[in-house]
C-alpha cells in the first residue's frame, strides 16, 4: 500500500479512455485509483469535443484492434446509455459514392464490415431515399444498422459521478504531469504521487509523455484540426442521421460528412488539416514553441509520405469556406450557399506517427513498460470502442 498521496493506479488523463479504463479497474476488483487531470473539469479536448458518433466497425482493417473492439464498443456504450438514461439517437449511417471508382470502395467496406461483425447492406437509389430523402449517391450506397449518435459529455459526466460514488477512484483536477522523480514517484505541477503502475491516457500529450519514460522514441504525434459548420436550423430535417462519403483506405479520415446531433442540430465536416499546436482550436490559440516542430515534421511527410501529402493537399483547401461547401454538396440534394453556418465545434485529432518509416500508424497501440502503461494512437474510434479497449488493456497489460 502507499502513503495517502499514492496510488495503485495512477492514469494520466482524465478523457474516454483514462475514465473508462478506471471504471474497468473498479469492475475488477481493484481500488485506489488516481486520475490526474491538467484542466479544471472533464471533456475539453478531444473526448468533449468529438461528433459523437458510435461508429459500428465498418472502415477497420479486419483482425486489428480497432477493428476487434469498436463494434463491441457501441454495443456495451449503448447498453451504458440506456442505463443511465442518456439520449441516443439511433438513425444509422449511409455511405455514398460518387462515381463508380468509389463503388468498388464501397464494396470493399461492405466485406470488411462483414468480417468484422457488423450489420450492413448495400442498397440501391429507392432504398437510399427511403433513409436518407436528400443523400445522392452514384447507383448503391452502403447502410451501417448499428452507427448511433451521444452527447460525448454527457457520457463523461456520467462516468466521472459513477467513479467518484464508487469510493475507488479519485480526480485530482488542475494536476499537470511534469515529469517522474524516480522509478515510481510522478512530479506534477502540484506535488509528487507514488504510483503502482503508471498508466498514460494522455491522449494529444500520450507521446510526449511515453517519451520522458523512455517509451516509443520512434513515434511521433502530427495534430489535425477539425473544423465544423452547421445546417441551418430550418434546414436540419435534409439529414435524419448520418450521410458519409466513401473515404480512402489510405489514410485514417472519413472525409466532411453530415451528423445530426442528440440535439437536431446537423453538423458538416470535420476537417483534418494538420494544425500548428495540440490545442490550437482558434486561429492563433494554442500554438506554442512546439508549433516550429510541427511544421518541420509536416513538411518531412509532405515530402517523403504519399498518403499524408494527399491528405494535406487536399484538406488545407478546407480552410476556405466554398470548399467545404463544395464537398458537403456532394453528398445531399438541394443543399445551398447560405445553408451551411459557422460552428464554434472544432476539435484537434492528433494522428500518430512512426518517425523511423514515416508512416501514419493506422491502429490503436499499447506499449507496456515495467509499472507503465501508454496508450498511444487512441484516436477515432476510440469514443466509441472505449469500453471494450479498457477491458482489454486491464485483461491484457494490469492482470
Amino acid at each position: 500500500m502507499y502513503k495517502d498521496s499514492g496510488a495503485d493506479f495512477l492514469i494520466c488523463g482524465g478523457g474516454i479512455v483514462g475514465l473508462t479504463i478506471a471504471r474497468e479497474l473498479v469492475r475488477q476488483g481493484y481500488k485506489n485509483i488516481i486520475i490526474m487531470e491538467k484542466e479544471d473539469s472533464l471533456g475539453k479536448h478531444a473526448s468533449g469535443r468529438n461528433s459523437g458518433v458510435l461508429h459500428a466497425g465498418i472502415y477497420y482493417k479486419p483482425d486489428s484492434l480497432k477493428a476487434r473492439s469498436c463494434l463491441n464498443g457501441n454495443y456495451l456504450m449503448k447498453q451504458y446509455c440506456r442505463e443511465k438514461g442518456v439520449k441516443i439517437l439511433e438513425k444509422g449511417k449511409v455511405i455514398v459514392a460518387k462515381n463508380e471508382e468509389e463503388i468498388i470502395t464501397l464494396k470493399e467496406l461492405y466485406e470488411r464490415a462483414s468480417q468484422n461483425g457488423a450489420k450492413v447492406e448495400l442498397i440501391d437509389e429507392r432504398q437510399l431515399a427511403e433513409i436518407e430523402p436528400y443523400a445522392k449517391t452514384h447507383e448503391i450506397a452502403l447502410y451501417s444498422y448499428y452507427t448511433a449518435v451521444v452527447n460525448p459529455l454527457d457520457v463523461i459526466n456520467c462516468l466521472y459521478n459513477d467513479l467518484l460514488s464508487s469510493k475507488k477512484v479519485k480526480i485530482m483536477f488542475k494536476t499537470e504531469f511534469k515529469g517522474i522523480k524516480c522509478n515510481n514517484v510522478v512530479q506534477t505541477n502540484n506535488d509528487e504521487i507514488i504510483f503502482g503502475t503508471f498508466i498514460n491516457a494522455s491522449g494529444a500529450y500520450s507521446d510526449r509523455v511515453a517519451h520522458i519514460f523512455g517509451v516509443g522514441l520512434n513515434y511521433r504525434l502530427v495534430p489535425f484540426k477539425g473544423i465544423y459548420k452547421k445546417l441551418r436550423r430550418e434546414r436540419s430535417n435534409i439529414v435524419n442521421g448520418n450521410i458519409y462519403p466513401v473515404p480512402s483506405l489510405k489514410n485514417p479520415f472519413l472525409g466532411v460528412h453530415f451528423t445530426k446531433s442528440v440535439s437536431g442540430d446537423v453538423y458538416v465536416g470535420p476537417t483534418a488539416i494538420p494544425s500548428l499546436g495540440r490545442e490550437n482550436y482558434g486561429l492563433f490559440s494554442g500554438i506554442d514553441v512546439e508549433a516550429i516542430g510541427f511544421c518541420t515534421r509536416e513538411a518531412i511527410l509532405f515530402l517523403l509520405n504519399q498518403e499524408f501529402r494527399e491528405v494535406a493537399s487536399s484538406e488545407i483547401k478546407k480552410l476556405f469556406y466554398k470548399n467545404i461547401f463544395a464537398d458537403a454538396k456532394k453528398l445531399v440534394r438541394d443543399l445551398n450557399v447560405d445553408d451551411l453556418i459557422p460552428s464554434h465545434k472544432v476539435g484537434i485529432r492528433p494522428q500518430l506517427i512512426d518517425w523511423l518509416k514515416k508512416e501514419l500508424i493506422m491502429d490503436y497501440m499499447i506499449i507496456k513498460d515495467e509499472n507503465s502503461i501508454h496508450i498511444l494512437n487512441a484516436t477515432s474510434p476510440a469514443f466509441t470502442s472505449s469500453m471494450d479497449f479498457a477491458g482489454f488493456v486491464v485483461n491484457k497489460y494490469v492482470n
